[in-house]
């Protein structure tokens, strides 16, 4: 099958949807499907052996490390060219939008996916007065495709019920051979604990921005004794951050990758997320991955990955303070957290990039399908209205 996927982002930036792509490219190239990327500048001219198009972009200022594509004549040329079946627009904003201009004038069925929550992000960047227009736009362009697709139940539930049809699953996958639990390491513990080896160490991993509700884990740090915490990634609210946890023992890490990170992983002894506003949470999985108990907010997608009591913890939202005490009932019962641990790791086994990208490759086919029966009706409407 030849497939043209457009992103709004694209490697070398390190974010849970470059992540998926980047993998989902692989696992497609693999199974000897063509892939063509459009993507803004600058970007990787290639990854896994799909080409990638960079177009002209401008910086997004409200959001730090994002850039709006230009529309690009190449986008049309480039489809005319490479003559996909299906064009998939990655979380269409700017740039997918002109490529699905572009599909659209060329009669090539559009697969949408919508990955962050947009919406619950923008008072966060100074923008909650936009929250009402929003949705009307997003229910604009995602209807434009043929069908949809978002990475869990609940993001499933909030696109239908602001009038978002054809919505379907893509959940992503982990790679269960990197992220591992036999890549412990004493070396990064040490990095983890800033030396102190003897104490126990909470892991955070992501995007160190105001949505992220990383306030919780300074009442985690304070209300569990001895606790080490480190942060891996990076963001606009890293400054603030360092000040904030400035007399607390918190080793910030900045980004890693490939096996720094797995070891990262998998030398910790349990891993939180507070963030309300994950879609899904990769990086929740690539934890479960590398047998981590996972602590995390029972908000957004988390729920679909962390079974409370089964594989993780989740804790409520709404009192902050029942982090720290889930943290803490952790870091006391080791016999429980390691219970926990082996259950992650086999609920991370069944998600494999290869299976998830073969529901993908069906899902791709479900709207050739459905595209076909469309211009079918209508040309049929057309003939009988003559």
């Amino acid at each position: 099958m030849r497939i043209a996927i457009v992103s709004e982002v694209f490697l070398p930036k390190i974010d849970g949807i470059t992540n998926r792509l980047a993998h989902t490219t692989a696992a497609l190239t693999k199974a000897r499907h063509e892939v063509l990327i459009f993507a803004p500048e600058p970007s990787l001219a290639e990854h896994a052996g799909a080409r990638v198009v960079s177009v002209p972009s401008l910086p997004f200022p409200p959001y730090p490390g994002l850039r709006a594509g230009l529309p690009d004549p190449r986008i049309l040329l480039e489809l005319a060219r490479f003559r996909p079946q299906v064009l998939h627009a990655v979380g269409p904003v700017c740039l997918g939008l002109w490529g699905m201009a572009a599909a659209r004038a060329l009669r090539i069925p559009v697969v949408a996916s919508y990955h962050t929550d947009l919406p619950a992000y923008l008072p966060e960047y100074g923008l909650g007065f936009a929250q009402r227009a929003v949705w009307p736009l997003l229910r604009r362009v995602h209807n434009a495709a043929v069908s949809n697709l978002c990475p869990s139940r609940h993001t499933q539930r909030e696109l239908r019920a602001h009038g978002i049809q054809n919505v379907g699953l893509w959940r992503g996958g982990v790679d269960t051979s990197l992220f591992h639990p036999g890549k412990r390491s004493l070396e990064m513990r040490f990095r983890l604990t800033g030396g102190r080896l003897d104490r126990p160490v909470a892991l955070y991993v992501g995007r160190l921005s105001a949505e992220k509700n990383l306030e919780v884990l300074a009442g985690i740090s304070d209300a569990v004794p001895g606790l080490r915490l480190a942060l891996v990634g990076d963001g606009p609210a890293r400054k603030k951050l360092e000040r904030r946890f400035a007399a607390r023992p918190v080793q910030f890490l900045g980004f890693l990758r490939g096996e720094e990170l797995a070891a990262a992983f998998a030398s910790a002894d349990l891993f939180v997320m507070p963030s309300t506003t994950e879609t899904l949470g990769f990086v929740v999985l690539e934890a479960m991955s590398s047998g981590l108990p996972v602590v995390a907010a029972r908000a957004g997608g988390i729920p679909d990955l962390v079974d409370d009591g089964e594989n993780g913890l989740l804790y409520d939202p709404a009192e902050p303070a029942s982090a720290a005490k889930a943290v803490a009932e952790l870091l006391a019962h080791p016999g429980r957290r390691l219970d926990l641990s082996e259950q992650a790791r086999r609920t991370a086994q069944q998600c494999s990039w290869e299976q998830e990208t073969r529901q993908l490759v069906d899902e791709y086919r479900k709207a050739i399908v459905i595209a076909r029966s469309r211009g079918l009706l209508g040309r049929l409407r057309h003939t009988f209205a003559r």
